[in-house]
């Protein structure tokens, strides 16, 4: 009888996990934002570490497990940093391994890290630029009812974004980028 017992207890705790999962594991909405870059050149020269804003939107997926609270999200953004000759445009693909700590739906802190990678459209004659990039985000948020997620995440190149060839030698850089962002899922 205890097996029986403890079967039908198993049974019942497996359907009650079960239940929210099939709700919906995937989630489609869009996001978008400010990104706030910093111009890391190397070697110091004249207008080192220059501040810049540009924006990014585009559709963003999530996939999250109901109870355990750890998901993915990814998206597919059209992004411009940068200002003057290194503006880069282009498309910026994250993909987030996510942690979510909260109450339920109306409310929950998420902690986010993933690669992120960077295909660059644009193209200037005096500056060599990689067609693409590699970068490291790390960020936080909150979830607030269901639907509407407010983020901040930082990229860190894992590389220089581009050189600089008309000061007679090469000098490389990095778009070290802050990002503001909100999302919102249906």
């Amino acid at each position: 009888m205890k097996k029986i017992f403890s079967a039908f207890i198993i049974a019942v705790g497996c359907m009650f996990m079960a239940m929210p999962a099939q709700a919906q594991l995937i989630k489609w909405g869009v996001k978008g934002g400010v990104n706030l870059t910093k111009i890391d050149w190397d070697g110091g020269i004249d207008k080192n570490k220059e501040n810049s804003a540009g924006f990014f939107i585009g559709p963003m997926a999530e996939i999250t497990i109901p109870i355990v609270g750890l998901g993915v999200d990814g998206a597919l953004l059209f992004s411009q940093r940068g200002k003057g000759d290194v503006k880069q445009i282009g498309a910026e693909v994250p993909i987030n391994l996510k942690y979510t700590i909260g109450l339920g739906s109306l409310l929950g802190v998420y902690f986010a890290a993933g690669p992120d990678f960077f295909f660059d459209f644009d193209k200037k004659d005096n500056v060599d630029r990689r067609k693409t990039q590699v970068g490291l985000n790390l960020g936080v948020g909150v979830k607030l009812i269901k639907h509407l997620q407010v983020g901040v995440n930082y990229q860190f190149p894992m590389g220089d974004s581009f050189k600089w060839k008309e000061v007679g030698h090469a000098i490389g850089a990095k778009n070290k980028t802050w990002q503001i962002s909100a999302a919102y899922l249906f």
